[in-house]
């Protein structure tokens, strides 16, 4: 439960805060509850009577839009952009960790790295560079153009 709402639960309902304990806890009016909505910046749940039920992740969603609007005098479409480059980062963070698990697991997996304590330790593993050379060598050839005379 988010730090601001422990307040707001004598309304509350098996799958979440009224609207009315939301609002009276936060001090704002219900139809900011609903403006927000309505913007796609808080999507709450709704009981089988329609009713709006905000979950404890809500609150804390609408303590960051509260910062942001009341403190930082962030407009609503620029805590929109600020929420959704927040969810991009979240998400980023997660392929990044998926990304290293699978990295890890390689480099456990792999015999060579293994053998070189140091290759281990890298983030790319390491190995010896082979030198293929051609038997064939060639010459470059000189080709004088004609009709370039300066």
């Amino acid at each position: 439960m988010p730090r601001s709402a422990k307040g707001a639960g004598n309304k509350r309902r098996a799958k979440g805060y009224t609207i009315s304990a939301v609002a009276e806890h936060y001090s704002i009016h219900q139809q900011t509850l609903r403006l927000y909505e309505r913007e796609g910046l808080l999507k709450p749940s709704r009981s089988e009577g329609n009713v709006r039920l905000y979950t404890d992740q809500d609150l804390e969603r609408l303590d960051v839009i509260l910062n942001l609007t009341r403190d930082l005098g962030v407009n609503l479409a620029g805590v929109e952009i600020i929420l959704n480059m927040r969810e991009k980062m979240d998400q980023m963070q997660s392929e990044f960790n998926r990304f290293f698990e699978l990295l890890r697991d390689y480099m456990t997996q792999n015999t060579l790295v293994q053998q070189d304590p140091q290759a281990y330790q890298a983030l790319v593993p390491t190995r010896r560079p082979v030198v293929v050379r051609s038997s064939a060598r060639r010459s470059p050839k000189k080709q004088r153009v004609e009709g370039s005379e300066g």
